[in-house]
């Protein structure tokens, strides 16, 4: 079975590390892009955002072929693949072996209420990254950020003397 894709990237808007170092990408799954309104593994689409203390904006949509929830697992590659670079998806449901493949991915997935606002996701998003993150979202930040030297690595990088 063959999945068609459609993507759309805004122009102008690059990975966000030159506007703000502390900012996270995030997933909806939606067929609007204004509410969470799919299920994980029959999303028709996903709109992606870059979200930091100060603001949102919209990145990229990618859209899906209509899928059946037929528990065909080969769907779910080109949906994880759409998510990369993104800290969680947020979607009305998802089963436990998307669970287990997201997470592998450093992707956590967010239930939230059927035909929860994308826009309220994000203004809470927004006012947790001002206000302190919570744990899973501090994780989520600490794993997409590039690790520092170790003290071992830095040791011996050192130019040792004889």
């Amino acid at each position: 079975m063959t999945t068609m894709t459609r993507q759309l990237k805004l122009v102008g808007n690059d990975d966000g590390t030159a506007r703000d170092a502390a900012a996270i990408k995030v997933a909806f799954a939606t067929t609007d892009r204004r509410h969470v309104n799919q299920h994980f593994g029959a999303a028709e689409g996903f709109a992606i955002y870059r979200v930091s203390a100060s603001g949102y904006e919209l990145l990229e949509v990618t859209e899906f072929g209509r899928l059946d929830m037929d528990g065909n697992e080969d769907k779910l590659g080109a949906k994880i693949q759409a998510l990369a670079g993104c800290i969680a998806v947020y979607c009305q449901a998802i089963g436990a072996s998307a669970i287990g493949k997201l997470r592998a991915q450093g992707i956590q997935p967010i239930k939230v209420a059927p035909e929860s606002l994308v826009s309220s996701q994000l203004h809470a998003l927004k006012r947790e990254l001002r206000d302190g993150p919570s744990a899973w979202l501090k994780r989520a930040i600490e794993q997409q950020s590039p690790r520092s030297e170790s003290r071992f690595d830095a040791m011996a990088a050192e130019v040792w003397e004889e």
